[in-house]
């Protein structure tokens, strides 16, 4: 099959169009050879018809659509300009992929827009991956670089190009920003801080504001950072190009003078800079002249605060800055300066002498106002040996006051680079490597175009020949290294256009000619050129304009440019006056004069001529196009001794819109970057390359013969002949097969056909198969309908029999139940007449007996309530009697109680002096228990005269009634008077009962209504209640957590200032042992005392640095002096107690103020013969005693006196029984508050041994000795002499073998060591103890440091930090003892439990880190790349291609398997395990290394093209599920582990889910919970076809899954990427330890330490 074969129906073709350059059309008909018009169909639907006068005319192709969206363009198999610009259109606009390969090129599109794909983690994620194997990006250049760089040890370049506005210098600062991530300075001021720092101050005095970027760099820069042997950053340079100094006095329209002159106009109300005279932009001439004054989005001042603390970075210091700025708004003023113009003819010019400008200006340089006017409007000549002085015009005048502006900023500009060269220059000698970034100007053509212009394109000529050679040569190079027949590539050289202008007689040589002549001028110069180049010599590259003749035109590679020569001359020139220059030197300001006296010696790129009297000195002067010349040779030798790398930035369209892309503008840039060329330079030869397994997996099905993966070389070198006739068409190399243009369509093309062929004769078989089953269907149901339409026939006649039988059946049964209902029916009525009877005769004998029942009951009744009446009466009066036997008995107690109130008063009063009234509140509690024994007595007393009263009138009233039933009846003769009384008796008691019983009515409505308005209340009160715990429960929950999540963070931050902390300790230690190191280098020499003191070996002393190492290490501040002061204290010191003083146990005093809340300090400090600090301390415990007991008998008084009304209350009620229950109530509440004062007199015995407590500080002679021993009840410890405490630490932790240690008993030598101390303590020496505990903080400090490599030992000391921590805060003094067992420590060492504390987390850091460090390298290889599954399925699933460029990877047995993974999490596991660390803590540490693995996995998916598809999403699923297996079977699931992996599950979960319909658009969305919008998306973009069995998601889908995305809230950063050096928080769970005891130890004999003695 030929190419023009290829120009069939359905095919895709491209067709010029002027709007959209490109436009895409199918064709409706095969094409023949000799047609003259294409018919094709739009993108749009018309029709339409191309012209085609020969085959050389046809259209070009368009690629397969597997093709689509790659991410190289050289992969594409029509490599030409409308592919390259379809293909980068879909990218940014489809995928918003700003990035994408062209070879050895990335083009980067400016998105203006920020995109989250720039943080650390997207540097993590790219650090140490092939550029093969991820997605476009600058960091994978940078990387590439990096990686480059250290492994051939070849300095390396990235060459940033691009037209103003395309992103070149945000490119470079990333680029920048990765190399100082990647490669961290290791000095203690950061380099890679200074490197970032130089952006904003070239940002401000280079960048200003254009008509295409409000942004623009108006200079080049070239910024070398050097490394060191291990890859660190050790100092930068930066070289600086052709700055714009015409800028600086003109701008055009819209655009704006540098962002420095506005960020001083903006600051000018600071105080600081009111000196310096400066006003609005709009007032100055040479930043008002483009009319904007700002741009939208920028804060001028907040920029010049980031400019001035950049300064700071690097070292400026700040009254260098200020005179930096003064000379800024100098050049300002001096653009304000007024020259007027005078004489007949205007030949002269002058300047006012009040001119304010000019005096500001004059005042800000330190320079003489009157001589910088005279030199300005005259000038100095040389005639026949004398000085002349003329005067010049007022253009001229104008034009030497620009020239000395530029000339100020010029020597200005090059000054800071000079300072910041010095600032980043490394101070440890020179760098191994480099790596250069250079951020220069793209090709640039405008409406005008002058000098510079003209010097940007020379340089871009000069980039883009060193580009193409570049090219070309990797080309060869490709072709040489795979053994390829090649053939010399013929590419477009632009040598003849670089000669036109650097050349003998070029452009360059008469320009500088010119300059050179005393009266040359642009016109003469111009005509040279006509002259030469058209005249004697018609260039190919020159030309000249038809309607002018002061302009030329030049013929660049990327497009022809009219320049026009007013100007050149001048600016070539760069003219100041050699008068002017002399009076700046002259200057009383150091910065002015230091710019202009370095101006003879050293010559700047920037730097122009000055101009003299003399001519002999002119003439010698360069001219800024030869040091441009000179300087760019200089870089291209740099760039040829490098490696190159390339970004080609692109701006998509002029109006600076976010995702807009014009296709013109794109076009424009591509011809002019050079990226078509590298197509073109790749579709000469073989610009298709395929390894031999690619091809296989691709194109098996046309391939015949074996059909094995081992022999796909075999395969493809057998049937490529007979696919692709013509031999020149292909080529086959060691490992790749190559094809020319065209040839990869070609073969699409073939396997199409195959695949339909194979889908029709598929598709008849599957007729066939189905018409087949169809028949036999048809035969079965035929069968089955007549089978059972006989057994329906058959079961109905059976049925007919059934009916008969049971017809029978039915009567006889009726007939019998008839007879027998009849029978029951007689039998019944016979019974219930029985029964009716029998029952009316009960009932008559029934209600007799009932009548005289009720009868009787009647009369005990009435006999009943006359004698309660009766009983009533007697009892009221015997009520009556006792409440006045109880009013007078409670009168008698409340006259005793006022007594002794008053005798309370009295003693308080006379109380004078803290031991008596301490006694005299004891002999008072003991009076209150007296009396309080008193009161019960009274109680029990009163209770039994009550009890025998109330038996004695029972007594009396039952004889009453014995005599009144014994009293004869009274003789019938009584007195009528008698009777009267009688009757008057009767009524008025039945008028009382009458008027009782009413009342008894009315209480009891009352009380009704009491209770049922009690019930509500309780309900409501319930039901508030109720609402009120809830309310308070969900605020006490939400509070809880938010603490929680609080305290979380806060622990995250301190454990992260904890590592940056060992870290910086680490950097000290590192550069102790350098200078040690140099020193011995140097000789002998005498150290300082202090060093000698810090360096001095540890010893057991308390006093030594290493013992107070740990307390220096505690974050938190330590009531301990610091190591000096206990250095002043030991020398001036008389005797060895002041020493003790410092660090001895703590006295009463100190136990006093403790526990008084009173602060420690000053106590610490307190001497012994300070009596008068110690009575201060008692006379402030007195005050607190004193007030204590006030308020105690104030609310002793109060309750009394509470207790009092009561009582009266109860006296003076009425004397029911309620009441009298509510008085038993009182007098057992009375005996609770006797009980009470019990209480408070064993309170008072506590503060009587306080007492004791003061004494003995007014007393310590006589009280130290009990203070300071303990009794020796304490068993089972062991004793360690001081003269062993250094032999112990060293067989127990410094210097014991790994073995020996891994076979200890875990936690054994801090069981010891805490035995050592508790003996210590217990034998009263507890300085002693102190010491050995702080040495072996130490010690266990300086192992961990020891094996920071080894996972075992760290974990071993691990797990001693913290029993040792456990065990310490067990028995702190502070903490409330578990059982009796467990005895205090009697020094406070919470210090160094706090220090263990702190050890305890960086040992956790450090087990984490050595793990981390194994994993690092094989997680993704193992959790991504690994083929376990997919090796069977090689054959049938195809995976994704590499990058076009890039090596074949080979698959060795030694690839990281998720074997390798699980073993390392193992090896972890197992020596947790073995010290027998907390279960917790295990969680914790695989929390956060699952964590790492899900991040680092997740991350490299979300880069990686190849990985995003369905057979790799199943391999990856199947890796995550023996992940999550290895950790259940641990027990370690709980801890959140396998929560950690939900965002790789989901990822995972996406690639095998359908991607199609919008019902699997919203299964997606529901599933994928844990994934950000921005990640989805990612993941259906990248998602590529592994087989012929799936698609390619369709961007239709993609834009329904973000709609359905938009409704919801992820509660998420807007983060592309997961954090992977987020960090969780350790928390180490307190568990008390069993009490220890020596004989519980097995100590082997291997360690040393049997001169321990047990106790």
């Amino acid at each position: 099959m030929t190419s023009l074969e290829l120009y069939s129906k359905g095919a895709s073709v491209w067709i010029p169009d002027p709007d959209a350059v490109w436009v895409s059309g199918l064709l409706l008909r095969d094409y023949r050879p000799g047609e003259k018009h294409l018919l094709l169909q739009l993108s749009d639907g018309k029709e339409a018809q191309y012209p085609v006068v020969s085959t050389s005319d046809l259209p070009p192709l368009g690629n397969p659509d597997i093709l689509e969206g790659e991410n190289d363009l050289t992969a594409l198999s029509f490599l030409h300009e409308p592919a390259v610009l379809h293909n980068l259109r879909v990218r940014f606009l489809d995928y918003s992929s700003i990035y994408t390969y062209c070879g050895i090129v990335l083009v980067a599109i400016n998105p203006y827009d920020q995109l989250p794909i720039y943080g650390e983690e997207v540097i993590d994620a790219y650090s140490g991956q092939d550029m093969a194997d991820m997605e476009p990006h600058i960091f994978s250049v940078a990387e590439e670089a990096y990686r480059t760089m250290t492994r051939e040890e070849k300095n390396q370049s990235i060459i940033i190009s691009g037209e103003s506005g395309s992103g070149k210098t945000v490119s470079a600062k990333f680029t920048m920003r990765y190399f100082a991530v990647v490669g961290g300075a290791s000095q203690q001021t950061s380099v890679e801080e200074r490197v970032l720092a130089s952006n904003p101050i070239m940002e401000s005095i280079g960048n200003a504001k254009t008509t295409r970027n409000d942004n623009s760099s108006r200079f080049g820069k070239y910024i070398e950072i050097g490394f060191g042997r291990k890859g660190d950053i050790i100092g930068a340079n930066m070289r600086t190009y052709l700055l714009e100094k015409s800028r600086v006095v003109f701008q055009a329209s819209a655009e704006r003078n540098y962002h420095i002159f506005y960020q001083l106009c903006a600051s000018r109300e600071l105080p600081e800079m009111r000196t310096l005279k400066l006003d609005a932009p709009e007032h100055f001439r040479y930043t008002s002249q483009g009319g904007d004054m700002q741009i939208p989005g920028t804060d001028d001042l907040s920029d010049l605060e980031r400019t001035r603390n950049a300064f700071t970075v690097l070292g400026v210091q700040p009254d260098q800055q200020m005179e930096l700025f003064r000379i800024l708004s100098a050049v300002l003023h001096l653009g304000n300066v007024n020259i007027q113009a005078s004489g007949r003819s205007s030949d002269r010019s002058y300047i006012d002498a009040d001119d304010r400008p000019l005096a500001v200006f004059s005042k800000l340089l330190g320079v003489e106002g009157p001589q910088m006017s005279h030199w300005l409007c005259h000038r100095r000549l040389a005639v026949g040996g004398e000085l002349l002085v003329k005067p010049v015009s007022g253009q001229q005048a104008v034009e030497a006051r620009d020239a000395l502006a530029k000339h100020i900023y010029g020597q200005l500009f090059t000054w800071t680079v000079q300072r910041l060269n010095s600032a980043l220059r490394s101070q440890r000698g020179q760098a191994k490597s480099f790596t250069g970034v250079l951020d220069i100007y793209g090709f640039e053509t405008f409406d005008r175009n002058s000098f510079e212009q003209f010097c940007i394109n020379y340089a871009n000529e000069k980039l883009q020949q060193q580009f193409n050679r570049h090219v070309f040569h990797l080309e060869q190079e490709e072709y040489v290294r795979e053994e390829l027949a090649w053939s010399r590539i013929e590419f477009s050289d632009n040598q003849q256009c670089i000669n036109l202008l650097e050349g003998q007689l070029g452009l360059f040589d008469l320009l500088d000619e010119e300059c050179r002549m005393p009266k040359g001028s642009d016109e003469s110069w111009v005509q040279k050129l006509y002259d030469q180049h058209l005249t004697s010599k018609k260039h190919p590259h020159f030309q000249k304009p038809r309607m002018s003749n002061s302009a030329f035109v030049v013929l660049h590679f990327a497009d022809t440019v009219q320049y026009e020569c007013d100007g050149f001359l001048g600016k070539n020139r760069d003219t100041v006056f050699e008068e002017l220059i002399n009076i700046l030197k002259a200057s009383q300001s150091e910065l002015v004069a230091e710019l202009f006296q370095q101006q003879g010696n050293v010559s700047s790129v920037a730097n122009g001529s000055v101009r003299s009297g003399k001519r002999a000195a002119r003439e010698h002067k360069l001219t800024v196009g030869f040091q441009f010349r000179q300087s760019l040779q200089m870089l291209m030798d740099t760039l040829n001794n490098t490696t190159p790398h390339y970004v080609r930035c692109i701006k998509p369209n002029d109006l600076k819109e976010a995702f807009m892309f014009d296709p013109r503008r794109t076009v424009q840039q591509l011809r002019a970057c050079g990226v078509l060329e590298t197509i073109r330079i790749s579709a000469a030869g073989f610009p298709s390359r395929w390894t031999y397994e690619e091809f296989f997996c691709r194109y098996r099905l046309l391939l015949r013969g074996p059909q094995g993966q081992e022999q796909a070389r075999a395969s493809c070198r057998q049937a490529l002949p007979q696919l692709i006739p013509d031999p020149d068409q292909y080529c086959f190399g060691k490992t790749k097969v190559f094809f020319r243009a065209g040839q990869v369509a070609l073969l699409e093309r073939l396997r199409a056909e195959r695949l339909r062929v194979a889908a029709v004769i598929i598709q008849s078989r599957v007729r066939g198969w189905l018409a087949r089953i169809r028949y036999t269907r048809t035969c079965w149901a035929t069968v089955t309908i007549q089978r059972y339409c006989r057994g329906a026939l058959a079961r109905r006649l059976a049925l007919t029999l059934r009916y008969t039988k049971a017809a029978l059946v039915i009567q006889k049964t009726h007939r019998m139940v008839v007879v027998r209902q009849l029978f029951l029916m007689i039998r019944q009525a016979t019974v219930t007449i029985q029964a009716f009877t029998r029952g009316t005769l009960a009932r008559s004998r029934y209600r007799l007996l009932v009548a005289e029942r009720a009868a009787v009951l009647l009369q005990a009744r009435v006999r009943g309530w006359l004698a309660r009446q009766t009983y009533r009466r007697v009892r009221a009066a015997v009520v009556f009697m006792q409440c006045c036997a109880r009013r007078r008995a409670a009168r008698r107690a409340l006259m005793k109680l006022k007594t002794e109130a008053r005798s309370v008063e009295k003693f308080r009063e006379l109380n004078k002096g803290m031991e008596v009234k301490l006694m005299q509140l004891q002999l008072r509690a003991d009076q209150e228990a007296r009396e309080g024994a008193a009161l019960k007595e009274t109680l029990h007393s009163e209770r039994e005269a009550t009890n025998a009263e109330l038996e004695a009138l029972r007594a009396m009233v039952q004889k009453l009634e014995s005599e009144k039933q014994e009293k004869p009846q009274p003789c019938p003769v009584i007195s009528e008077k008698e009777v009267e009384d009688r009757r008057r008796a009767e009524e008025k008691a039945a008028q009382e009962i009458l008027q009782l019983t009413q009342e008894l009515q009315a209480l009891q409505s009352e009380k009704d209504s009491f209770c049922k308005e009690r019930e509500d209340l309780s309900a409501r009160l319930f039901e508030q209640e109720n609402a009120q715990e809830e309310c308070v429960h969900q605020a006490v929950s939400q509070a809880s957590a938010a603490l929680r999540a609080e305290l979380d963070e806060e622990r995250r931050k301190y454990q992260g200032l904890l590592r940056d902390f060992t870290r910086l300790e680490q950097r000290y230690d590192n550069l102790r042992e350098m200078s040690l190191l140099t020193e011995r280098t140097k000789g002998h020499r005498r150290t300082d005392s202090t060093q000698s003191l810090s360096f001095e070996p540890s010893s057991p002393t308390p006093l030594s640095p290493q013992s107070l190492t740990p307390l220096s290490l505690s974050p938190f501040p330590s009531a301990f002096p610091y190591p000096e002061e206990v250095r002043r204290v030991s020398v001036t010191s008389p005797s060895t107690e002041r020493r003790v003083s410092v660090w001895g146990i703590e006295t009463p005093m100190d136990q006093l103020m403790e526990m008084m809340d009173v602060a420690k300090d000053p106590a610490v400090k307190m001497k012994g013969e300070d009596l008068a600090h110690a009575y201060d301390a008692v006379r402030v415990a007195n005050k607190f005693l004193e007030s204590q007991l006030r308020s105690q008998h104030s609310q002793r008084e109060e309750e009394l006196e509470a207790l009092r009304c009561q009582l009266s209350q109860a006296i003076s009620g009425s004397s029911s029984a309620a009441q009298q229950q509510e008085l038993q109530a009182l007098l057992e509440a009375r005996e609770q508050e006797c009980v009470r004062l019990r209480r408070e007199l064993k309170e008072l015995k506590n503060t009587v041994s306080l007492r004791r407590l003061l004494t003995q500080v007014f007393n310590p002679e006589t009280s130290s000795c009990p203070s300071q021993t303990k009794p020796a009840a304490v068993t089972g410890l062991l004793e360690c002499r001081k003269r062993d405490e250094a032999k112990l630490i060293k067989n127990l932790i410094t210097d014991i073998r790994v073995d020996s240690a891994l076979s200890l008993p875990p936690g054994l030598p801090a069981s010891v060591l805490f035995l050592c101390v508790r003996r210590a303590d217990c034998s009263g020496d507890q300085t002693h103890a102190r010491s050995l505990c702080s040495a072996a903080v130490t010690a266990m400090k300086a192992a961990l440091k020891k094996h920071s490599n080894d996972v075992d030992m760290t974990a071993l000391w691990l797990k001693n930090a913290h029993l040792l921590h456990d065990l310490l805060t067990q028995h702190s003094p502070k903490q409330t003892l578990d059982s009796d067992e467990v005895v205090s420590l009697t020094p406070d060492l919470s210090d160094l439990i706090r220090t263990l504390s702190d050890l305890c987390i960086q040992a956790y850091q450090q087990l984490l880190s050595i793990t981390e460090k194994h994993l690092q390298n094989i997680i993704v290889p193992a959790l991504l790349e690994s083929d376990t599954i997919l090796s069977g399925l090689a054959g049938k699933l195809g995976t994704s291609r590499k990058r076009a460029g890039s090596d074949p990877r080979t698959v060795g047995g030694d690839a990281p398997t998720m074997a390798a993974v699980l073993r390392k999490l193992g090896a972890l596991h197992t020596a947790l395990s073995h010290q027998d660390l907390s279960p917790t803590l295990m969680e914790q540490a695989f929390n956060q290394l699952i964590y790492l693995i899900s991040a680092s996995a997740f991350n490299s998916l979300l880069l990686r093209k190849d990985m995003c598809c369905w057979s790799r999403g199943m391999q990856i699923r199947y890796n995550v599920s023996l992940l999550e297996e290895w950790l259940r079977s641990r027990g370690l699931q709980t801890g959140g582990a396998v929560a950690t992996l939900e965002h790789l599950i989901q990822a995972v979960q996406l690639l095998q889910a359908g991607k199609k319909t919008e019902s699997d658009a919203k299964a997606l969305v529901r599933t994928c919970t844990a994934l950000s919008s921005q990640q989805i998306v990612k993941i259906l973009t990248l998602y590529t076809p592994g087989s012929d069995l799936d698609e390619r998601v369709t961007l239709n889908f993609i834009r329904t899954v973000q709609g359905l995305l938009k409704g919801r809230s992820d509660g998420q950063p807007p983060q592309l990427l997961m954090d992977v050096r987020r960090v969780f928080p350790v928390t180490f769970p307190y568990l008390p330890p069993p009490v220890l005891h020596a004989e519980q130890l097995v100590i082997p004999d291997s360690l040393k330490i049997s001169f321990l003695r047990r106790t």
